[in-house]
C-alpha cells in the first residue's frame, strides 16, 4: 500500500484520476479492454470529474461495474447510486464496452447479488475506485464487515454511522430516509482488483483514515484491510491527513 497527500481535494483528484488513466489504458493494452469498478459518494467528485476528460481512453473497450447501491431505492432517486454514475460518468464518457449497474430496486435482491456474481466473476478486476467513509467502512461493508466471504456482492445492514454520513452529506433530507439495506460489493471481491485507487479527501475522514492506515487490521475498521493489498494507493489532502501527519 502507497499513501500520497496533497494539498487540495483538485490536486488529489487530478492525480487520482491520471493513474487511472494510466492503468486503464495498460490495461487495455494488454488485453484488449480493461475491467474497473466505480465507487460513488462525495470522495469520488473531483477523481470522476478528472477521469471523463481522459482522452487517451477508447472507452468502447472498457466494462464498469458497480460497487454499491441502496436496497429500494429506484435510479430517479436523488441518491442513487445509479443514478450518480450515469450523470458523472456514463453519459459523459459515451458507449462503453458494458455496464453492470447494482439494481438495488430489484424484487429479489438475493437473485440480483447472484446475477452480478455471475457476470464479475468472469471479468478479473484491473482497477477500482473506491473510498473509506467515516466510519472506516469500504464500500458499504461497515463495521464489523465481513472479511471472510466469497461472494461478490452481498446484502448488508447499514450502521448509524453511515446512515448520518450519508444524510449530512445532502444526499437524504432526514435520517430516516436513508434505507437500512444496500447490496455491497464484499471485501474480498473487492481486493482481488489488480489496483485498487482509495481517495479519501475532507477533515471529517481524518479519523477514519488513522483508524484505517495507521493501526492494525481490523473488521471494525474496514477499509484496514487496504494495508495488505500491495496495489493500492490511498489519496488523501492536508485535511483527511490531519492526524496521520500527528507524531503523537
Amino acid at each position: 500500500m502507497n499513501t500520497e497527500v496533497f494539498k487540495s481535494k483538485t490536486e488529489l483528484g487530478v492525480k487520482s484520476a491520471k493513474d487511472a488513466e494510466n492503468k486503464i489504458r495498460n490495461a487495455i493494452e494488454k488485453n484488449g479492454s480493461a475491467n474497473i469498478i466505480l465507487a460513488t459518494g462525495a470522495s469520488q467528485f473531483e477523481t470522476l470529474k478528472n477521469l471523463v476528460t481522459a482522452k487517451e481512453i477508447d472507452w468502447s473497450k472498457v466494462v464498469m461495474f458497480h460497487l454499491d447501491e441502496y436496497v429500494g431505492l429506484t435510479d430517479q432517486h436523488p441518491a442513487s447510486f445509479r443514478k450518480y454514475l450515469k450523470e458523472r460518468f456514463v453519459d459523459k464518457v459515451g458507449d462503453l464496452k458494458a455496464v453492470h449497474f447494482i439494481r438495488g430496486d430489484s424484487q429479489d435482491v438475493e437473485a440480483e447479488c447472484e446475477r452480478l456474481n455471475g457476470i464479475i466473476s468472469q471479468h478479473p478486476i484491473d482497477v477500482a475506485l473506491v473510498g473509506i467513509g467515516e466510519n472506516g467502512h469500504l464500500a458499504f461493508n461497515d463495521p464489523p464487515a465481513d472479511f471472510d466471504t466469497e461472494e461478490p456482492y452481498i446484502v448488508v445492514e447499514l450502521d448509524e454511522a453511515c446512515r448520518k454520513q450519508q444524510m449530512g452529506e445532502g444526499w437524504f433530507e432526514t435520517f430516516d430516509d436513508v434505507p437500512q439495506k444496500a447490496i455491497s460489493m464484499s471485501v474480498k471481491q473487492i481486493l482481488k482488483s489488480k489496483y485498487i485507487l482509495c481517495s479519501v479527501p475532507d477533515k471529517r475522514k481524518a479519523k477514519a483514515v488513522k483508524n484505517c492506515l495507521a493501526g492494525e487490521i481490523s473488521n471494525m475498521y474496514p477499509a484496514s484491510i487496504l494495508q495488505k493489498h500491495a496495489g493500492t494507493t490511498i489519496y488523501l489532502d492536508q485535511n483527511s491527513n490531519l492526524l496521520l501527519s500527528k507524531k503523537s
